[in-house]
């Protein structure tokens, strides 16, 4: 059975994605990292900003070995400016 993550992106991956949500399958769980690769796989404009993307699952800072789920919401986090 497949299912889906809800993808949110703001600010500049917003731009690079196009839209604020997006659905991607995901059949099984994987690790966050893994999870950011197949972002990347989908949408090749975010590669240079690889390094610099948070992920936040379900409302929380995600680690990069913490399991991304079929079903979760998870937010796709540009580096934030402040003064």
């Amino acid at each position: 059975m497949s299912a889906e993550v809800r993808l949110l992106a703001f600010a500049g991956a917003r731009d690079v994605i196009g839209a604020g949500e997006v659905a991607l399958p995901l059949d099984a769980p994987e690790p966050a990292r893994a999870f950011l690769e197949r972002v990347v796989r989908r949408f090749p404009a975010l590669a240079p900003h690889r390094g610099s993307l948070r992920l936040a699952v379900n409302g929380a800072y995600a680690a990069w070995d913490d399991e991304v789920r079929p079903g979760d919401e998870v937010a796709l986090i540009p580096p934030v400016a402040g003064g």
